[in-house]
């Protein structure tokens, strides 16, 4: 990279990639150059909106020289073929959650960016800040002692039951869509601890709606660690998570936080005492496009806030609770 700051593509103009681009305007390294899409009047009318200097399709823009890094921010099973297509580009690729509905296809991404040396992030924006620091340095065993229980859920009513959330053919349900953060967050704290990050399975449940998952959970076990996790889109679920401990447990008012803010709080409760933490907030979108350019720079092909080792974990649980949901 020899441009001053990583020039970046955002694939797939569509509505998470425009929190993106918001996002974009607060990165320290990093600036939008470039828009691509399957169609180059999409991607022509995206970068007019948002000040970008090029567009064109894919292929167009993954050959250009001018650009550092993309995002892909397209359905979730068009994941999978730009990142392999941006990485083999010689691209950095910071890549929206969930990397691709299955393990399999997860693998064939984690392997370009291994064989190609170039940098591949998940964007887990809950991953990044003061909020996400402070949770890793609890569940290591400071103060409170080992972690035992960790419980979360991320579940919204979407109002109306067509689109892309429930298409199975694009991935949908809830699953892949939001039930992969507490998911994410519990493999975080697992390792943190110092536990195993692939969980033993106690239980999948879920209940289908137009062949989809509407709502899911589960029962994991990281070890001694154990996490009870749920999600749905055709119901609104408390975004409060909670951190287990012998002898105390800490709250996570707001644990997702937002696209434009990541979370600021955290309640230490002991017994009777109760002790509130308010931590500096980061724009997360902002967060791990830097920390995708700082990899970049350095010549690193891993970020440490989400390493290929979680993003494997992550979708290796992934892909046997949606086909234990789907089996029925």
């Amino acid at each position: 990279m020899t441009h001053a700051k990583t020039r970046w593509a955002v694939l797939g103009p569509g509505w998470i990639s425009r929190d993106f681009v918001v996002g974009l305007r607060a990165s320290e390294h990093g600036m939008l150059h470039a828009v691509g899409s399957s169609s180059a009047e999409r991607a022509s009318a995206f970068a007019t909106e948002h000040g970008a200097a090029a567009s064109g399709t894919y292929d167009e823009i993954l050959a250009r020289d001018d650009v550092d890094a993309v995002y892909v921010g397209t359905v979730h099973t068009a994941h999978a073929d730009l990142a392999i297509r941006a990485l083999e580009a010689g691209k950095a690729v910071l890549c929206e959650k969930p990397a691709s509905p299955t393990l399999d296809e997860v693998e064939r991404i984690l392997a370009t960016a291994e064989r190609t040396q170039r940098p591949f992030l998940e964007a887990f924006k809950t991953r990044f800040g003061p909020f996400a620091d402070a949770l890793r340095e609890l569940a290591a065993g400071g103060e409170l002692g080992a972690p035992e229980r960790f419980e979360g859920a991320f579940g919204f009513d979407a109002g109306t039951r067509e689109g892309r959330l429930f298409d199975p053919a694009v991935g949908g349900g809830a699953i892949l869509d939001v039930g992969c953060y507490p998911l994410a967050l519990a493999i975080d704290l697992a390792a943190a601890a110092g536990r195993p990050i692939t969980p033993e399975y106690r239980s999948f449940e879920a209940e289908l709606v137009g062949g989809v998952d509407g709502t899911a959970s589960a029962e994991l076990a990281f070890g001694d660690l154990t996490a009870g996790i749920a999600t749905s889109v055709i119901e609104n679920l408390p975004d409060t998570g909670v951190l287990r401990f012998a002898d105390a447990e800490v709250v996570l008012p707001n644990v997702w936080g937002s696209r434009t803010e990541s979370p600021s709080t955290l309640i230490v409760r002991r017994g009777a005492d109760e002790r509130v933490l308010e931590l500096p907030t980061v724009q997360p979108m902002a967060a791990e496009a830097d920390a995708l350019s700082l990899a970049l720079a350095e010549g690193g092909v891993e970020v440490p806030q989400m390493p290929w080792a979680h993003t494997r974990a992550a979708a290796r649980v992934l892909t046997d609770w949606r086909a234990a949901a789907l089996a029925g």
